[in-house]
């Protein structure tokens, strides 16, 4: 992949994610994710509907200022007082624009990405199956070693982080509402949503009343 990939808005870019590769290194080691699941979310200056699911709905905060570029960088917030989530910088710097990472493969890595998940569950937890490795934003994060303090602006393309194409896996994309946005944002008018069909890391669907996220 190129920066040039992520000037377009969200909304375009999210598919096109999917099958990709994302690598974060760290003193533990390097995990590599084949990405599955993903969500659109645009802001202030952003092309098409306002969107009241988005963390840039009313302009540019110092929580939100990663959202608003440059392009190809990540924005990663704490969700919920629970975990982190990770999302890519999309569109013109001055335009925020970005696509939540949902869930991935483990394709590299995933000894470390078990022990990060398992160092935040109870003792004595059942051990996580491989395709729940990295299912669910605060799932995929953690399996990355993603934090706001470490990587929250941080260029894609420069280490830490690396992301590539990968080869198409074949599954067609499907797409649908956002999970947990609420009102109108995560309606039958926002189909934000992006997968692929039939991949076991693709989290079901189920319509939730969360607070607006990404």
């Amino acid at each position: 992949m190129r920066r040039d990939d992520f000037l377009a808005p969200a909304l375009e870019v999210a598919p096109t994610l999917l099958d990709a590769r994302l690598s974060l290194d760290s003193p533990e080691g390097s995990v590599t994710l084949r990405i599955t699941e993903v969500e659109a979310y645009h802001g202030v200056g952003a092309p098409g509907p306002h969107d009241a699911g988005s963390h840039a709905r009313n302009g540019r905060t110092e929580r939100n200022a990663s959202m608003f570029g440059p392009p190809g960088r990540a924005y990663v917030y704490f969700s919920y007082g629970m975990h982190f989530a990770l999302n890519l910088v999309c569109g013109p710097a001055g335009v925020a624009s970005g696509v939540l990472l949902r869930a991935g493969e483990v394709v590299a890595g995933a000894a470390l990405a078990r022990a990060r998940r398992a160092a935040k569950r109870p003792p004595g937890a059942a051990e996580i199956p491989d395709r729940a490795l990295a299912r669910g934003p605060g799932n995929l994060a953690a399996a990355l070693g993603i934090s706001r303090a470490r990587h929250d602006g941080l260029d894609l393309f420069s280490r830490p982080f690396a992301i590539v194409a990968g080869p198409p896996s074949g599954a067609r994309t499907v797409a649908g509402p956002r999970v947990g946005v609420a009102g109108a944002a995560g309606g039958p008018a926002f189909p934000w949503r992006f997968g692929l069909a039939g991949d076991p890391t693709v989290s079901a669907f189920r319509p939730g009343r969360g607070a607006p996220r990404a």
